[in-house]
């Protein structure tokens, strides 16, 4: 046997160990099919958390300007991270109990670098902090004070995010016996937008060089303990890239997604053959199986997304809806299709997930 034989043959050794020692779930299963059909890469993709079509379409003409994925990335989110109507994200953003709006954010690209802020306050866009933490400095996450001071330094104007709004809702949560009661499951979708609110927008891009990047950004749990952190600004927890391989975001109960490095499952299942609908349902299984939580009062929705433009999603309940923009001509996604959206050179579609417990 030569050199480069049995190098093949060690890693074809290697892949099918290590999925026989993950546990048995039905994505699994499947990945034992016959492989499909040969699909055409496709030029470039979007697939976004939640009806996020706006910042969908505004990631898709970054794109279709021919620019990279991360930049495309991340002015994508620019578009909630602004948004006082979006109670879950940034400005108007829900703040802790304290009264105070802090906000979590990470990027990473096809390269592996990657860079994250945590409960940083009066800054506009912590996403493009995120960014500068990656590209200016030799670390991946700075948090509170120093962020803050970080993004002063690099010249991010202070912005008040708590707008009258917010305020009014919070002195009003203040007074009610609910104030100690669990938000319920995909409230932070719902309107009227319930006072408890919370969520994230994780945005996943790939350009027409085959590029794949993401950003993840929030305001959090709404009225949360002062301090916590989610999963939104942890690299392999919110969100998780590898050019190679492919993408994952996660929304939903953090703490969930931190238990079992949510994004960074997903991506590895994809690196052991499972499509990404398959590998979003595997870690939906995973975290199920293993979750101290009542699955019944939490929820958690994956995205992943492929070099070549495949990309799926999975959820633990019903209601996880998210969006995916294509060019005009692909096929159209799978899944449980609410609307196409036309925009320049594609289509927006907006899809509600497949749920484990549906």
């Amino acid at each position: 046997m030569s050199l480069s034989s049995r190098r093949e043959f060690l890693r074809r050794s290697a892949a099918v160990g290590a999925l026989s020692a993950l546990p048995a779930s039905s994505a699994l299963a499947r990945s034992v099919a016959p492989p499909e059909a040969p699909r055409v890469p496709l030029a470039q993709a979007v697939i976004a958390t939640w009806d996020n079509r706006a910042a969908a379409e505004a990631a898709w003409n970054r794109l279709t300007a021919g620019e990279g994925a991360l930049d495309a990335a991340e002015q994508g989110v620019w578009i909630p991270e602004a948004d006082p109507s979006d109670t879950s994200v940034g400005l108007g953003g829900r703040p802790d109990r304290d009264g105070k709006v802090t906000l979590d954010a990470c990027v990473m690209d096809h390269q592996h670098r990657c860079g994250a802020v945590a409960a940083l306050q009066d800054i506009l866009h912590p996403v493009s902090v995120a960014r500068r933490v990656m590209e200016a400095t030799p670390h991946v996450m700075l948090v509170g004070d120093g962020a803050r001071e970080f993004a002063l330094q690099q010249g991010f104007e202070p912005t008040d995010l708590l707008t009258d709004a917010s305020r009014r809702a919070w002195e009003a949560w203040r007074e009610t016996p609910e104030a100690q009661v669990r938000p319920p499951i995909n409230v932070e979708r719902r309107r009227p937008v319930s006072a408890d609110d919370h969520d994230t927008i994780g945005l996943l891009a790939l350009d027409r060089r085959a590029r794949l990047a993401g950003a993840c950004t929030t305001s959090g749990w709404g009225y949360k303990l002062p301090g916590r952190v989610g999963d939104s600004p942890i690299i392999g927890a919110g969100l998780y890239v590898d050019g190679s391989v492919g993408a994952a975001t996660a929304t939903g109960h953090g703490e969930e997604m931190i238990r079992i490095a949510a994004a960074h499952s997903v991506v590895e299942a994809m690196r052991f053959g499972l499509s990404p609908e398959a590998a979003c349902q595997s870690a939906v299984e995973r975290l199920a199986r293993v979750t101290p939580s009542d699955t019944r009062e939490i929820q958690a929705g994956f995205l992943a997304l492929t070099p070549d433009g495949a990309s799926g999603a999975w959820a633990l309940q019903p209601g996880f809806v998210y969006v995916v923009t294509l060019p005009e001509g692909a096929p159209e996604p799978a899944g449980g299709i609410r609307a196409r959206t036309p925009v320049v050179g594609g289509v927006t579609y907006t899809i509600e997930a497949p749920a484990l417990l549906g």
